[in-house]
């Protein structure tokens, strides 16, 4: 009897050791925003060969083993951001996320801090084998990585701004390695720069009265919410209009172009829901506008396997 029983809490506690462990591992990957990476990681590998590069092939790409490294550094960078963010953020994160702050709860901040150190000293690491450049571009970026976290995220607009900014730092430094400065893609930057605000303006819309708690200085907290959806609605508008100026004045064809001209009845859509002012309408913005981000890659991807391969 004791035999059976002594079996059956030896397996009920290696059931819980392995429930425990899986909790951790979980939880670090939604700490350190692994899937954002993984979605950034795709979208940087689309644009850097099919925009970018514009005479390499594929074979030579494939093993061109600097812009892989350059891009592994990328994805340990904000790994190592994710982590350092969801650190200053993690009173918040109670109260707007509980269920993934609870899922992270499995590891000990400590152990967040620990892998931050050890992200950013790799990255630091492999870019300091691959160039002297490559090394202060990765240094100024984990830098504003950290002070984002610490103090901007903080500040009115400002916020706003560096975390758009920071997620188009590393596709700006592809353009820069590659030297790809054209109209075309200068409109294209443009365009996602604003749809990621207007994206991250709606979130703080949606996250109003926690951001104000815990003294985050947001758009829709320091401007009265009918001004918030006018300057959201402007910036829309302004997308169209570079959308617009994208089909018309680039010879923009294939997937982007319909892209691009699907945007438009997007942004219609989207200025249609801010008019009503419900929670829901905003949630169903923030959304449509994080889907045509990612419908973006794809008609990239989709575009440059016409044209290139």
């Amino acid at each position: 009897m004791n035999s059976e029983k002594e079996t059956f809490q030896s397996k009920n506690y290696i059931s819980k050791s392995i429930f425990y462990r899986l909790s951790q591992f979980v939880g670090f990957l939604i700490g350190a925003r692994f899937f954002v990476a993984l979605l950034l990681t795709f979208a940087l590998y689309v644009s850097t060969f099919f925009l970018f590069n514009q005479d390499e092939t594929f074979s030579k790409f494939v093993f061109d083993f600097k812009v892989h490294g350059i891009i592994f550094c990328t994805v340990i960078t904000i790994l190592a951001g994710g982590i350092i963010n969801q650190f200053y953020d993690l009173e918040k994160d109670y109260v707007v996320k509980p269920f993934r702050t609870r899922i992270q709860s499995f590891i000990k901040q400590k152990y967040f801090l620990y892998a931050y150190l050890a992200l950013t000293a790799i990255s630091l690491g492999v870019a300091w084998a691959i160039s002297h450049k490559v090394f202060a571009f990765f240094l100024v970026y984990q830098f504003f990585m950290w002070f984002y976290s610490h103090k901007l995220s903080r500040i009115l607009i400002v916020n706003n701004l560096t975390f758009v900014s920071l997620t188009l730092y590393p596709f700006f430094g592809m353009m820069v390695y590659y030297e790809t400065f054209s109209k075309k893609v200068m409109l294209m930057a443009i365009f996602l720069f604003l749809i990621l605000l207007c994206i991250d303006i709606v979130k703080d819309m949606l996250t109003k009265s926690v951001d104000k708690a815990f003294g985050y200085i947001t758009i829709p907290n320091y401007f009265k919410s009918r001004n918030t959806q006018i300057i959201i609605i402007s910036l829309l508008m302004v997308t169209m209009a570079v959308s617009m100026k994208l089909i018309a004045k680039t010879g923009i064809s294939g997937f982007m172009a319909y892209y691009f001209a699907g945007g438009l009845f997007v942004m219609i859509l989207c200025i249609y829901l801010l008019l009503n002012s419900s929670r829901r309408s905003k949630f169903f913005t923030l959304n449509i506008l994080r889907f045509w981000v990612f419908v973006g890659i794809i008609a990239m991807l989709l575009n440059g396997i016409e044209y290139k391969l």
